[in-house]
């Protein structure tokens, strides 16, 4: 495959050429700097016949970089301006095709033909937490996801317990997550307030638990949460309306000390709870 990368400079001219403007509403930050793009491909183990759904294209630097690899790549692009412009730019380029859709409700089956496929994506940060559940619990989730989001949403997603939250448990349920590389402020446009950060996720399968067993969990954990301030057994009692010395005889018979705070669970902690908490 030829050389697609542009070099920062052509990228920054070109958006300001095409007068596309980043979207606050949607969280666009756009990418100009091609090194980092490389780093992302290299970690998500892209290679010459992968299949790739990219969420959130924008201009295409990341698209790009994929595409050099061999790979097939889905676009899936909410923006018209930048669909319209992505179209026109890569419409030589037969390993590409573009979705106009809103990832948050996308369902990969239908535009992978059931094929297997991996996520590379530099996600909107308004929506990422919800468009990776999606992923995750999605009737053909993917087989690894690479994608960068805000450093403190990367931070709670590659979490040991001791500092998990329901994005966290939700994560660890469902992959195994790492945090890659912090990618600087300075690279995007227009600069973010925040630093960001490359998570790679390994999908687990099969999954532990039931599903009935896993919907339970999120069900407690979630009630947990919302009180986080207070003890396992406090928590769960108020969120049940049971009597706090019926919960706290339950998560002792397991072996759950009912004083822990909820952030110190992982999963394996949590569907033991679940299945004694029916």
């Amino acid at each position: 495959m030829r050389n697609l990368q542009r070099t920062p400079e052509e990228w920054r001219r070109l958006l300001t050429k095409s007068g596309v403007r980043p979207s606050k509403a949607m969280g666009q930050n756009f990418l100009t700097e091609t090194s980092i793009v490389e780093r992302i491909v290299e970690v998500a183990g892209v290679h010459d016949g992968s299949l790739v759904i990219e969420v959130g294209p924008g201009m295409g630097i990341l698209t790009r970089q994929l595409l050099m690899t061999g790979a097939e790549v889905i676009g899936v692009e909410l923006d018209r301006e930048l669909a319209t412009l992505l179209r026109k730019d890569l419409a030589d380029i037969a390993q590409f095709s573009l979705v106009e859709q809103d990832a948050r409700y996308l369902n990969p089956p239908e535009i992978t033909g059931g094929r297997p496929y991996q996520v590379v994506a530099n996600l909107p940060y308004s929506v990422a937490s919800v468009i990776l559940r999606n992923l995750m619990e999605c009737a053909q989730p993917p087989v690894s996801m690479t994608v960068m989001v805000q450093r403190e949403v990367a931070e709670r997603m590659a979490a040991e317990p001791g500092d998990m939250s329901l994005l966290g448990l939700a994560t660890d349920l469902y992959a195994a997550a790492e945090i890659a590389f912090i990618v600087p402020k300075e690279v995007f446009l227009p600069p973010p307030k925040i630093e960001s950060a490359v998570v790679h996720l390994e999908l687990r399968h099969p999954l532990r638990g039931t599903q009935e067993t896993r919907d339970r969990m999120f069900e407690l954990a979630t009630m947990a949460f919302q009180r986080k301030r207070k003890t396992l057994g406090n928590g769960l009692s108020m969120g049940l309306g049971v009597a706090k010395v019926d919960i706290d005889a339950t998560l002792t018979a397991i072996g759950i000390d009912p004083m822990r705070r909820p952030q110190t669970l992982g999963v394996d902690d949590w569907l033991a709870i679940a299945e004694a908490l029916p």
